[in-house]
Parts: C-alpha cells; structure tokens; sequence
C-alpha cells in the first residue's frame, strides 16, 4: 500500500507541476481535469471515498468546465470589441 501511496503522490507532484506550466488556458482546464483525476486516485489510495468522489466532481468536472466557459467568453467579447472598433475606424 506505501508504494501504491507513493506512486499516487509523485504523479499527482508532476500533474501539478505540468499545469502550473501549461500556458495557454485551453490547454491548462484539460491539464487541471487530469490533475483532479489523479487527485481522486490518490483520495481512493487513501481510503478516502467520500473526498473522492467531490474531487471527481468538483476538481475533475466543474472547475475546468468553468475555465473552458469563461475563457470561451472572454474570447468571445475580445471579438466583439475588436470588430466594434474596426467599425468605427473603417
């Protein structure tokens, strides 16, 4: 089981580490969805169920669905803008 603990923690350290990394904030929510799946992992290796499974749904599903959302909508208002105001200078 210490291996198993072990295992689980090192990958979750380099998950962690590859979002920090991740630049672009499309590529960052599926790196972070990644990440939540291998918290859950490590929750279910410590024979913590219950926090797994709010991980699996909250860190895995929600938080970098919300990050897809607002990046797709601050896009899209950068759009907009930018047409608005070649409207007005053209």
């Amino acid at each position: 089981m210490t291996v198993l603990i072990a295992v689980a923690l090192t990958v979750v350290g380099l998950l962690g580490t590859a979002v920090v990394l991740t630049a672009a904030p499309e590529r960052q929510a599926v790196s972070l969805s990644v990440f939540g799946l291998a918290l859950t992992v490590l929750f279910v290796v410590l024979l913590a169920p219950d926090v797994a499974l709010s991980q699996l749904g909250i860190g895995a599903a929600m938080v970098p669905l919300m990050v897809m959302l607002a990046s797709r909508r601050i896009r899209r208002d950068q759009d907009r803008e930018r047409h608005r105001a070649e409207g007005e200078n053209g």
